[in-house]
């Protein structure tokens, strides 16, 4: 009898079935487990501190690229960031918010630091030169570019509204679209912590 039940257990072990249901995340947002971009970035931070991914290893990070005189989608998307943090509870503190200036020709550092941390102390704002810019913006497959306005010198960006987010291991993992709300992008955090 005991024979029998280690071939059986033997067998199920082979066949797969020692998966336990919820042991493998089950993300509500896209799954890019495995793709070969988004991988790193050397940008320099809202205080002027030089910038890797490999900074913020341990912790799970949402980056997503905007700008400071966004009318709608980067302040909505950092508003909806701090309503995540708010959810997680103790645990926002092993999660770090990215915001990529894709404007550094407006967007310096010092207002970079009143804006990005007004939603939520933790977050940071990064910046580069256009060139450091355009180089991240091609690894991570975002597209920006400048909308000229009505008056001289003024002008909007056009740019990609979505979320990366990566592992406590700097690993990408999802892929989030603009406008999710907080449940879904809260509930995938909590899946990789």
């Amino acid at each position: 009898m005991k024979k029998l039940l280690s071939i059986f257990a033997l067998a199920l072990l082979l066949a797969g079935c020692d998966k336990l249901p919820g042991q493998q995340p089950s993300f509500k947002n896209t799954d890019l487990t495995g793709l070969d971009y988004a991988k790193d970035f050397a940008l320099t931070d809202h205080t002027g501190k030089p910038r890797t991914l490999a900074d913020f290893k341990g912790k799970v990070v949402v980056m997503f690229f905007g700008f400071t005189h966004c009318p709608d989608v980067c302040p909505t998307t950092l508003a909806e960031m701090a309503g995540v943090m708010k959810a997680l509870g103790p645990q926002a503190d092993d999660v770090q918010v990215l915001m990529v200036t894709v404007d550094p020709e407006r967007d310096t550092r010092e207002l970079l630091a009143q804006y990005v941390p007004a939603f939520d102390k933790r977050f940071i704002g990064l910046r580069g030169t256009p060139e450091q810019t355009a180089a991240v913006a091609k690894e991570f497959k975002v597209f920006y570019a400048k909308v000229p306005g009505k008056e001289p010198g003024s002008y909007t960006m056009d740019h990609t509204a979505a979320s990366y987010v990566f592992d406590r291991n700097g690993k990408v993992r999802l892929f989030v679209r603009y406008g999710q709300g907080v449940e879904p992008l809260a509930h995938d955090i909590k899946q990789l912590l």
